[in-house]
Parts: C-alpha cells; structure tokens; sequence
C-alpha cells in the first residue's frame, strides 16, 4: 500500500524472467479450523476446503518484499521472524497475505535489511529463499498464504498491471514460475493479480484501468483473465483473487466540463467490484474465482461519505454497492485484500467496527487480511507496534471477535501487549506414558560458529499430553533459539517441552523442532519422547 485515493480526486504519485524452480519442502496441510483441509476451492459466495467445509480467511498482510529491501519488513528488528509468526498465529491470524514485486523475483536479487544477529539463518538467503522459509513456517502454523502482486517494481505501484519496464508477458511468466515452485504445497492456496488497478487520465481521455470496456490494453477484468487462467493452466487448486479499479471507466471524472456522462461513481484503489456483476471474471476453471477489494478510512484519505449527516448508517449501501452485492447476491467470495486505520481519527474507529460488523461473523462470514502487521505503514499503522513484539490493543479488540484461528495459532480471548514467548528456562511437563518413537534429523543451514536444524519426532505409541522431547549435544555445543516448543539447555540436555497452544501429540503424529545453535555443527543425540527412546 502506498496511497489510496479516491479516483475522482487528482491522482497521487506513489512511492523478470522467470525465476529458477528450486524443489519445496512440502508444509503440512492445513488441518479443520480456519484454514480447512487441503486446497480450497469456492461455492457460490463461500470458500471450501477439499472436504467441502466452510473456510472463512482471518488474515493479515506482512509486507516488504516489494520495497527496495526486496523482503520482509521488520526483520531489522529485535524479534526474530518466526516469533512474529507465531504472534500473528496466536491472536487469530489465519492467513498471511504477502506482497512482492517483480525485481524481487529476478535472478540476482538480493534481499537487505536482515538483523543477522537475530536472523542468522536469513544471513546470504535470496528473496525467494526467504520467501520459502516463511511459506513453509507459516504452514507448521496452519496459516495459509496469499501471494499479492503488489508493483511491478520496488519504485512504486502502477494503475496498470504492466509498464514499459515490467511488460504483461513479465507479469504472466512470473506468476507461472511461482505457480510451479509452489505446487503440491497446500499452505500457498492462490494469487492476488495485481494490487490496487486504478484510475488515469480524465475523462474522456482515460488511460488507467478500466472494468467492462473492452480495451485490451485497459480492461482490467479481461487482463485478470488472461493472468488467471495462465496461472490455472500450471496450478489448478490456486484460487484467483481478483481486486476492483477505482473508476470503471478508468479515468478520473472532469466535474467542471458540464457533462454528467463523464462523472461515475468512483471507490478506492482496487475498491470499485460495481461492474463485476456485468462483466464477471471468467476463468477456465470452475471455482477458483474469488473477488478482493480494499477499502480504508480517513487515515488514508477523507472521503466524502464520512461527512454525511446519517454516518455511519450510509456505509452499508456504499459497500453494497462497490463490492458486497456479489456477496449477498452469491456470486462470488469476497476476500478483503486490505483495510486499516491509525484510528486517529474518532470516525475511523466507528468505521472499523461497522465494517467488521457488515462482513458477518464466524465461518459464514467474508473473508479478509488487514493492512497491516508492519507498524511502519505510513497512512494505517499496523498491529504490531514499533518495536515488531508488542501490538496495538485498540485495533486488536475490534478485530479479535471475526478472528478464526488457525490449528496451533491458539487465539487470546483478547488483546495482549505481550511479547513473544520466552525461550527461559520453564518446568518441564508431567511426563506421560512413554510410547515408542522415530526421530529424523536434518540441518537447514550453517555459518561461521553455528548452525541451523530441524528435528522431526514421530510418535508411534499412544497419545501423550503433553509432549517433552530430549537429546543430547557435545560439549560446546549451545542452544541459539527454538521454535514450535519451548525449547531450554541445561549442560549437555537439551528440552523441547510442549507449547500451551499444542500440548498434545496424537498416536501416529510428528512434531518438527526448529532450533539454531552456535558451536560445531552436531545432530541431536539419544532423543527421547517422554523418557523413551527413539530410532533413528
């Protein structure tokens, strides 16, 4: 997000080949709860999962990979990346939509501002590879992701889904590539085209674009057609989402020409779905189609539908309008791409909660990801605050009740200002009746004084609750971070005890335990499950 305003208002300036496929771990499938099981796939106004239960997407965007640095904001900060998952996780973020642009796909691209200290396994990674890791972490978390066009270079967005550096061809060959390097991975469920299309030129010398009028070069809903069914062609089980313009004509309106022909109504950036019902998307495969536009407050521009004397009672026949009715009429899902606040603004605060209140709430309600976790969001804020651990409670309360959270994510019954989980030492759980185990080890990265691993336990007898895993390392060899439990040393004893959010491991179930450690590179020895041993 750079700007969004209205298309009737003047214009705001804001501030490729195909990448090489690299085999992807595949993340667990998602399981029930929020997020479903398997790809998902729509049914009339609802998303579904593989069994055919109902899917209602809770997300929120974490964005940076389309600036200069070329990935993820805040991994400058104190709190390593995966804590902000498991952040986002457990107060109920379900899904995490993630934009890019084009230069971060690129050969040679390289990814800056990394924290290498608190990120050391981040440390000489390409955006991709970044882009990878978080993927496949979100999928031990059950989120799922929305991949978002979100500029065709890291300058700025475009009202065009092309530019004379960044050509349609591009746009498609990218979107293929990351179809293909994402396939069989069921955390990654679909593309958001291209962010906020948008209004250019005044009418009637529109250049921007357009809904339904039928210039190829213009005509955004023909565009998400194209892109879509490429996509469809490599991958599937993708869903598509496809964002409004501002303008269906494409161009700003000339209020002073005298000629009510060239005025419309215009919405946000990406906001305008009103010719949709017309001029549908069509794609080549059935129920992939979801519709996904953004909608904001004051914060980011004080539109005109605020100050009228019945606000707020005016603002569902507004979103009804530009966007809802495809969701009531039962046309399509509607996902909100992007929505936020500073709440600054006492009307921004009504407004949040109203909306919330117009998308429905439990699983039958719209789906939707929030702008944003980044707190350094210019116009919005975000949920995390400025130093990326602790978070805005005041948004948080307003959000919390439409969140469904995903298996593990654990969500709080409200806001928290606290931090990421301490890694400290901790008593360890009531040990269970041992079962038998396998145990299988393997190390992700290494680096001058440390490395990086990954350490999978199968648990082949019964059902334990809670969980504790052991093992043992060499002398010299200390522990650096843990993540999916609560993992401490003590001499040459290393545990992994249960978290509160998944304190049980079912007959038959693995848990992975991510770990760095500084020392000579050594894989865990005598690992135990519950004082058992385990075979390798």
């Amino acid at each position: 997000m750079s700007r969004r305003a209205l298309a009737s208002a003047l214009a705001v300036a804001t501030t490729a080949a195909a990448g090489f496929l690299v085999a992807i771990a595949m993340a667990p499938a998602a399981l029930a709860a929020g997020t479903g099981t398997g790809y998902l796939r729509t049914s009339g106004n609802k998303i579904i999962d593989s069994t055919g239960a109902t899917v209602r997407l809770t997300g929120i965007n974490w964005f940076g990979m389309e600036t200069d640095n070329k990935t993820f904001h805040g991994l400058w900060s104190n709190n390593p990346w995966r804590n902000q998952l498991d952040k986002m996780a457990s107060l109920g973020y379900n899904t995490l939509r993630i934009p890019f642009s084009n230069d971060a796909l690129k050969p040679g691209a390289t990814a800056t501002g990394i924290n290498d200290f608190v990120n050391p396994d981040l440390v000489g990674n390409t955006p991709l590879q970044i882009l990878d890791k978080v993927i496949n972490y979100a999928g031990t978390k059950g989120m799922r992701v929305i991949l978002d066009r979100h500029r065709p270079t890291a300058a700025g967005q475009s009202a065009l889904w092309y530019t004379p550096t960044v050509s349609e061809a591009t746009w498609i060959a990218d979107w293929r590539m990351l179809a293909q390097r994402y396939a069989g991975n069921t955390t990654v469920i679909g593309a958001d085209l291209h962010n906020e299309p948008h209004a250019e030129g005044t009418n009637p010398n529109a250049t921007g674009a357009c809904w339904g009028c039928g210039v190829e070069s213009r005509d955004w809903r023909l565009a998400a057609e194209r892109a879509g069914n490429a996509i469809l062609a490599v991958q599937s089980n993708w869903l598509i989402f496809v964002e409004g313009v501002s303008c269906p004509s494409g161009g700003l309106s000339n209020v002073w020409d005298g000629d009510p022909s060239n005025d419309e109504s215009c919405g946000w950036w990406g906001g305008n779905l009103s010719k949709a019902g017309a001029f549908p998307v069509r794609l080549n495969v059935a129920n992939r189609l979801v519709y996904s536009p953004h909608e904001y407050a004051i914060s980011v521009y004080h539109q005109d539908w605020f100050d009228e004397p019945n606000y707020p009672a005016n603002m569902p026949a507004l979103w009804d309008g530009f966007w809802g009715y495809l969701y009531k009429q039962n046309v399509a899902p509607i996902m909100m791409g992007e929505f936020g606040s500073t709440l600054a603004d006492p009307k921004d605060k009504v407004w949040l909660q109203e909306l919330m209140k117009y998308t429905g709430t439990g699983v039958n309600g719209m789906s939707f990801t929030y702008w944003s976790w980044n707190p350094n969001s210019g116009d919005t804020g975000g949920i995390a605050l400025d130093d990326w651990t602790n978070i805005n409670t005041e948004k948080q309360a307003i959000l919390q009740p439409y969140l469904i959270a995903p298996v593990g994510g654990n969500p709080t019954t409200g806001p928290t200002s606290a931090g990421p989980t301490s890694s400290g030492p901790t008593t360890n759980p009531t040990t269970s009746a041992p079962g038998a185990c396998t145990a299988t080890y393997t190390q992700t990265n290494a680096w001058q004084g440390g490395f990086q691993g990954n350490l999978t336990v199968r648990n082949t007898g019964g059902a334990l609750n809670p969980w504790s895993v052991t093992w043992t390392w060499p002398s010299g060899v200390t522990l650096g971070s843990g993540w999916n439990a609560t993992v401490t040393q003590s001499g040459t004893t290393v545990t992994a005890a249960a978290p509160t959010w998944a304190p049980s491991l079912a007959a038959g179930a693995s848990v992975t335990i991510g770990f760095t450690a500084n020392g000579t590179a050594s894989a865990p020895a005598s690992v135990r499950l519950n004082g058992a041993a385990c075979t390798s």
